[in-house]
């Protein structure tokens, strides 16, 4: 019996900041086979806790602008002041070889990957269960100072108005509960037939 191939797909994952979507990716990069996250490129300054080519992959200003001039981004946004892209010729060979790729961006980003690549994602929008609990969130990052903390709470009703862009929407209430539905996802999204590259040898033995 051959074995079945398949085309790997781009898991979309946004949320307003503070939602939850990291502690998901992470998730989900520990508990599904055959899964990748996506490191993207950030001018942002590099936190204690972070590591080159692991958590992000840090340039200055000048170096970013030669990718972006080189058409190497999937897509860029200015957040914050600073600025982020992902890398096209990484996650596009990771998906023809078959290997799912979770990027972890923001309303902008999502809709500059849809016009490149609409066959291949596959977008989840995350919400917090209240803007309450979202103030929590935030205001116990030891790295946010109050005006950042401004902001973030500013934009976040901005980008919660994006969800409808969505394909699936989950509410983060229980962490273990939206990982289980965004892994139901996953597994669905795989058996569509435009993924399934040998299925047509399958489908000529059966008629």
């Amino acid at each position: 019996m051959s074995k079945m191939v398949k085309k790997g797909l781009l898991l979309i994952i946004s949320s307003p900041s503070g939602a939850g979507k990291t502690t998901i990716c992470k998730k989900l990069i520990d508990e599904v086979d055959n899964i990748n996250l996506s490191v993207s490129v950030t001018t942002r300054k590099k936190r204690k806790d972070e590591i080159e080519g692991q958590h992000y992959f840090f340039k200055n200003e000048d170096e970013f602008r030669i990718l972006l001039n080189e058409n190497q981004f999937l897509e860029h946004a200015n957040v914050f002041g600073c600025l982020y892209g992902t890398l096209k010729k990484e996650v596009v060979s990771k998906i023809n070889k078959g290997i799912d790729v979770i990027v972890d961006i923001d309303w902008q980003g999502t809709r500059q990957i849809e016009k490149q690549l609409p066959d291949d994602i596959v977008k989840v929008f995350i919400l917090p269960p209240s803007m309450k609990e979202l103030e929590n969130r935030l205001g116990k990052r030891a790295s946010e100072n109050i005006e950042n903390f401004k902001k973030r709470m500013s934009e976040a009703k901005k980008e919660i108005s994006h969800y409808k862009e969505y394909d699936f929407v989950i509410v983060n209430k229980n962490l273990q509960q939206a990982v289980k539905q965004i892994k139901r996802i996953l597994f669905s999204e795989r058996l569509r037939s435009h993924r399934q590259l040998t299925i047509n040898e399958t489908i000529k033995k059966l008629i």
